[in-house]
């Protein structure tokens, strides 16, 4: 089990902690059961950068970034290096630990 800090950039929204979060199920798929939204406009398969987040704490957790991720995080808004894809940030199963997420302001997203 894990959990998982929410920070957001967008003003007004203050942080959010979730616990017992399961393994093997991706950060996106884990805030969207929390009902709290980030964008993802390709239905969560690394084809677009809309669920961009940043990983402030507990990479380890999550498989190495792959190339097909990093093409779209460049095309991301204000990516940075501990930039990720949200439906690609999978919790390793049978572990257990504390992530820190950081979502960048969702207003500044067109579409959904």
């Amino acid at each position: 089990m894990y959990t998982l800090k929410i920070n957001f950039e967008q003003e007004g929204l203050e942080p959010v902690t979730l616990e017992n979060i399961q393994g093997g199920q991706s950060v996106l798929e884990a805030l969207l059961d929390h009902n709290i939204e980030l964008h993802h406009n390709c239905g969560m398969v690394c084809g677009c950068s809309t669920c961009h987040l940043y990983v402030n704490e507990g990479e380890a957790f999550f498989p190495e970034i792959t190339d097909r991720e990093e093409d779209f995080i460049d095309r991301a808004r204000n990516p940075s290096i501990n930039s990720r894809l949200g439906c690609q940030c999978i919790l390793n199963k049978d572990e257990q630990g504390f992530v820190t997420v950081t979502l960048p302001d969702q207003s500044l997203i067109y579409g959904d």
